[in-house]
């Protein structure tokens, strides 16, 4: 319920502050981590790092149940959590340009710092919800995604996407949220003095809907497509940044402004075409876009990335959104928060944890045993059998660009602010270190284009469930939706 004694227009204004300056938080570094890393050398270790999003996930409901929601103010551990990350920003921020030699300290800091963050949306979200009628929550969450877009224009307009500076950038503003969050309204802890529940914090209640044959098949596609989703989070960047987009993360806000087109469309969509055609018109656009990202590699097609990227605005929502619509119906009403912890669970957390894993050719966890991300590791021979491999010839190409770039006269604030959103390759470029490393791409694209493919046969053939559409709280079920990677 919110404050009775609150003015809400002036609260929306404040919390909606407080939701720009987290998502341009985590916008400012997480969409190019792999272009800046890979272009600073340290390359090796982009997996790792991407890893921290969906390891603080898994872990950022359990912090949030035993401890934020029972024993603090909301808007005091929000601030603490927050200047602590911000200071661990700040020791990336001073390594990073130190060498490769600081990859797995980097690391293991990046994994501190999401485990400080990850746990401040669901307060984010319990702040506002106190302090607001929940009408009024969307317009303070829209803030987020634009925060989200403002970091990557303004990583475009400064020329950022491919520095080190966006750990700079990244601490910065989180050390702001964390002084900002001991201004926000007072907000008690909401579950004080009850009694502690390790089942529902375990989420064991919502364990059981899996003997559900469709919700089984929609949990378990759920977490398959988030495999190839992680692909797109952890490698974009870097690819725009070999077909010679002068700065990706300007270029990869298409993608969160067609979220809030489409996020607007769900109502209407939803009940015209129902949560099974839905869920699998999101995943065929992950197929689309990984495909138009293949199919544009050979030649730099830049309105085949653009729409890939663009794409990404129905790969999210309408299959985030939708299936956290159809898990509140799925649910009994008592367990539905465990059951959309569950989804996330499964999906930001073990299939994006898997999905990085397999994108940047990893083991499985406590093993050597590597995880199969090509044709070839899979026992398929012949010329086949590089689709999905590591683009081998991306990184001496990014190197000969960012050599020729540092040649070059540096350009000025309006020449950056006019070419942000610009393709092509520097003077000089070696057409041979192109022509080799987009084949590469290309072979590398089809491979989550093609898993992406299977998920959705499977779930066209194995999902059959009938929800009503005509009385589902379609805005209820997009405020639950956790932010991706974001945005």
């Amino acid at each position: 319920m919110p404050s009775p004694d609150a003015k809400p227009q002036a609260v929306l204004t404040r919390l909606s502050i407080m939701m720009f300056l987290q998502f341009f938080a985590w916008g400012a570094w997480f969409a190019t981590l792999a272009l800046a890393m890979g272009s600073n050398d340290l390359g090796a270790h982009i997996g790792g790092a991407y890893e921290s999003a969906p390891i603080a996930a898994i872990f950022a409901p359990l912090f949030l149940g035993l401890i934020a929601d029972r024993l603090f103010a909301s808007e005091k551990v929000m601030g603490t959590l927050m200047l602590i990350g911000g200071g661990i920003m700040c020791a990336v921020a001073v390594l990073a340009p130190q060498g490769a030699e600081n990859g797995k300290l980097i690391v293991w800091l990046m994994i501190a710092y999401m485990l400080c963050y990850m746990p401040t949306l669901g307060l984010a979200n319990t702040i506002t919800f106190t302090h607001l009628p929940q009408e009024l929550f969307p317009k303070a969450r829209v803030w987020g995604t634009i925060g989200w877009i403002v970091a990557g224009l303004g990583l475009g307009a400064v020329g950022w996407s491919a520095s080190l500076n966006i750990f700079w950038l990244g601490a910065v503003s989180s050390l702001l949220l964390g002084v900002y969050s001991f201004t926000l309204p007072k907000t008690p802890p909401p579950a004080k003095d009850k009694p502690l529940d390790i089942g529902s914090l375990l989420m064991f209640d919502a364990f059981k809907l899996l003997k559900s044959p469709p919700f089984f098949v929609f949990a378990i596609c759920s977490f398959l497509i988030c495999i190839p989703l992680a692909y797109y989070y952890g490698q974009t960047s870097a690819y725009l940044g070999a077909t010679g987009f002068k700065e990706a993360g300007a270029a990869m806000t298409l993608g969160q402004m067609s979220e809030i087109v489409f996020m607007l469309l769900i109502p209407f969509f939803f009940r015209k075409l129902g949560v099974k055609i839905m869920l699998l018109v999101g995943m065929g656009c992950w197929v689309l876009r990984y495909a138009l990202f293949a199919m544009g590699a050979p030649d730099q097609i830049m309105w085949m990335l653009l729409m890939g990227i663009a794409l990404h605005g129905i790969c999210y929502d309408f299959f985030f959104v939708t299936g956290f619509i159809y898990t509140d119906k799925k649910a009994p009403a008592e367990i539905r928060g465990q059951a959309q912890s569950l989804l996330v669970f499964l999906t930001q957390g073990l299939g994006m944890f898997f999905g990085f894993r397999m994108a940047f050719g990893g083991n499985f966890p406590f093993t050597n045993v590597k995880i199969p991300n090509s044709l070839g590791e899979l026992g398929i021979s012949g010329d086949m059998a590089g689709v999905g491999a590591a683009p081998t010839n991306h990184q001496p190409l990014i190197d000969n660009i960012t050599q020729l770039k540092g040649e070059a006269p540096a350009p000025s604030f309006m020449d950056t602010m006019l070419g942000m959103f610009g393709k092509g390759y520097p003077e000089g470029i070696d057409p041979t270190l192109v022509e080799k490393a987009m084949a590469d791409w290309q072979n590398y694209w089809y491979f989550p284009a093609g898993m992406a493919a299977v998920i959705m046969v499977i779930f066209a053939v194995a999902f059959w469930d009938k929800v009503k559409t005509d009385d589902v709280d379609i805005e209820n079920a997009a405020e639950a939706l956790p932010e991706d990677a974001p945005a």
